[in-house]
């Protein structure tokens, strides 16, 4: 059985509205998405394009500056970049 990308897409949004999948933006045009739903942080292999997961208590993350009137910070994502030694 076929089935358009677009098809293929559009469950993996509604999947990520309904809560089950996070997107994991990686650059622009590039997005992954997790299964992972918990708080959590990601290391990103550029060579090799995979993702891996970092536990969220192993990120301390402060200073954050303060949101816009009207809103509140929901969560903050880390991606960090790594490659391949030479």
């Amino acid at each position: 059985m076929r089935v358009s990308l677009a098809t293929v897409y559009n469950a993996l949004h509604q999947f990520t509205a309904a809560g089950l999948l996070n997107e994991v933006v990686v650059e622009a045009g590039r997005s992954y998405f997790d299964t992972n739903v918990e708080n959590h942080h990601h290391f990103f292999d550029e060579t090799r394009g995979q993702l891996e997961d970092i536990p969220g208590s192993s990120l301390i993350i402060g200073n954050l500056p303060e949101a816009p009137e009207g809103t509140e910070i929901r969560r903050v994502d880390v991606i960090i970049r790594l490659e391949r030694k030479a």
